[in-house]
Parts: structure tokens; sequence; C-alpha cells
């Protein structure tokens, strides 16, 4: 395996997309159902334009903190592929994403009230075309890391069963590299709401170094009848303000480990982030961990877009940086809070070391999960 402190190649393939976000300009104070209801006209301010998708959000987070980035995905020859591009170039990250005749670029439109969590109006595009023939294996086999999000946006990879998924990791673990998968929510009248998720994963993680979903992106795939209870228990409003860290996230946790994988972050939303891993661990220090982190207060929230994925970027680039796992998930949660004080998911982000300076000043934290 080739783990190595410093700062080593990243390769961020998968999922990705153009996000169209409006400027939402109300008060925060009125339930969503108020908010956007049917005939009622909404007036917003001007829309964020900006790169989305785990490659995006995950692979120039990763940029943004420093790390050495490949990205792979692909586009269509379209007005959106273009502007998809571009925005990349301009960020300076190392690319590998064609424009493809023929096929059209993914896009969302991300709906982002003040006071909610948002959701997405989401077109995989050629995303659904994606396969182990569009990642370049050559450049793989230099890097140090490889990181795949979103294979339940990209219908090649759920398919059969998740073969194509199975395939991509087990290529990529017969080039020593350390793996992490992410997930995204799966849309129960899609295609993919009819796949036995739990097979597809029990198949793709003991290639899976780290496992990185949100808890209710698992729930809904392991324990659908737990899943429904947590909905039914939350009335409309955000899931994770309802969790039991003994009842819900560690039971969670302890089934995606019993499918194999290494590694279990748990995204809990604004009550924080849960690492679980094996008691038999590759890396130093990280065997038979279990520990909860508090999310941080943000200094204000504009949108949460993309605060998911920067977590990750910042636990992957603090794990390779050789960092103590509990350090891992506090850099982590804070990366979270620090992207959701600004519209696209990169501009908010801060460097480690300002990270570190907020918390030892004795940044807040909300204590909102429940034992």
């Amino acid at each position: 395996m080739k783990y190595q402190k410093g700062n080593k190649k990243i390769i961020v393939a998968g999922h990705i997309s153009l996000d169209i976000t409006p400027v939402f300009h109300n008060s925060g104070d009125q339930k969503f159902s108020a908010l956007l209801r049917p005939g009622k006209l909404l007036r917003v301010g001007k829309a964020q334009i900006s790169t989305g998708g785990a490659v995006s959000n995950t692979g120039l987070g990763l940029h943004a903190l420093g790390a050495d980035v490949l990205l792979m995905a692909k586009v269509g020859n379209d007005d959106f592929g273009l502007i998809l591009k571009e925005k990349i170039r301009q960020s300076g990250c190392e690319s590998s994403i064609p424009a493809v005749e023929g096929e059209s670029t993914s896009y969302t439109v991300v709906i982002a009230p003040k006071g909610f969590d948002r959701f997405f109006i989401h077109d995989p595009g050629c995303n659904d075309t994606f396969c182990c023939r569009d990642v370049d294996f050559e450049q793989v086999s230099g890097a140090s890391h490889f990181h795949f999000g979103y294979p339940t946006l990209m219908r090649r990879f759920y398919e059969n069963n998740g073969e194509e998924l199975v395939s991509l990791f087990r290529k990529i673990k017969e080039l020593s590299l350390t793996t992490s998968l992410d997930l995204t929510a799966v849309d129960p009248d899609s295609e993919a709401a009819g796949c036995n998720w739990e097979r597809i994963l029990a198949s793709v993680l003991p290639y899976v170094d780290f496992f990185v979903p949100s808890i209710e992106e698992l729930g809904y795939m392991l324990d659908k009848k737990l899943y429904d209870k947590w909905q039914e228990r939350a009335g409309g409003e955000d899931v994770t303000s309802i969790l039991s860290l003994s009842e819900d996230v560690e039971v969670i946790a302890d089934r995606a480990l019993s499918l194999g994988a290494k590694t279990v972050l748990l995204k809990c939303g604004a009550a924080g982030m849960y690492l679980k891993t094996a008691s038999e661990h590759f890396l130093e220090g990280w065997g038979a961990i279990a520990c909860f982190q508090n999310s941080f207060v943000p200094d204000r929230i504009l949108s949460a877009t993309g605060a998911g994925d920067t977590s990750i970027a910042a636990f992957i680039k603090a794990m390779l940086d050789g960092l103590r796992p509990e350090e891992c998930l506090e850099l982590a949660a804070a990366t979270g809070a620090s992207c959701v004080t600004a519209y696209d998911a990169i501009s908010g982000l801060l460097p480690f070391e300002a990270l570190r300076e907020k918390i030892e000043n004795g940044w807040e934290q909300q204590n909102i999960i429940h034992p």
C-alpha cells in the first residue's frame, strides 16, 4: 500500500455537475412548506454558478487545502460543459475531463433557503455513461489515494448489482492505493432506488479503506425501516436533530463495518460527524476507534452546498498528512463549518492552521446528538 506522509497525489473521480444556486432572501423563520408551495411566486437574488458534484467539491476542496490533486470525470460538449471546464481551469487544479460530443453535461439546481437544509433538482447527464474505461489507470498508478464519489447518481456504477463499481475498486486496490468512497442521496422514484444497495455495498466495501457517506444516505440503503422511523420522528424537519448516537448512528456504522469497510465516517449534518474503525487497521493508531465530533458553530450560514464533500476533503488530506484520527475528524468538522459561510463549496474554506487557531481559541460547538 502506498500510504506515506507528505504531499502525495490524490485522484478524485466520479460525479461532476454544474451547480446553479439561487440566492434566497427569506427570513429563515418560516416553515419550508409555507416558503415553497404550489402557485407561489418566490423572489430570489442572483444565481451563483459553480462547479458541483463529488469530483469538484471534494477535489477542489483538497486542492484548496494544498493537496496535489487530479480530477477525473466527463462532461458533454455543450454550454454547461464549457462553463464547467473553464471554471476548473481557472482553479488551477489538474484535470482529465473530456468534453464528449453528443452527450449532455450534468447540472443541479440547488435550493438552499435560509434556515433549511438544501435540496436539489438534478440531471445526471453523462455521469450515467461514465465507466471504468473513462478512468486513466496509468495516471492512477502514480498516485497514493483514490477517492470516488456518488455512484448512486451514475447508472453504470449501480446497474447489474454494482459490477462496474466493484471492478473499479478492485483495479485500484491492485495498484496498491488507499481508497475512499462517498455516496449521495437516492431519489426514491429513480432507477437507483430499485437496486439492492446492501448487496452492492457488501461487494465493494472490502476494497474501500475509508467509507464516508451521510447517516441518512446509509440508513436508507441498509435499514429502510429504521430510516422511515427517523423520518416519522423528525416530522419533516432535519433528521439529524433526532438521532441517537447509540441506537441510530453506531448501529448504522457497525453495519457498514460488518460489510467490509475498514473505516466508516458518517456525516451527521448539523449534529457533527462519527468515526468508527475496524479493530485491525492498516494505519498505526487507527484500530478500534469510535469517536463523535460535534459540529462547530459557523460564523454565518449562506449555503450548506458542498459542506459534506469538503469535510471529506479535509479528512483525506489530514489522514495523508499522518495526523491522528481524532484530529482528522476535528479538522473535517471544522472545514464543514467553514464551507457553509459561502454560497459555493470552496470560497469559505480555511487552511488547517487557521482552523486549529479557531479551535484553540474556543470555537463553539453544537451539542445536538442524543446519547
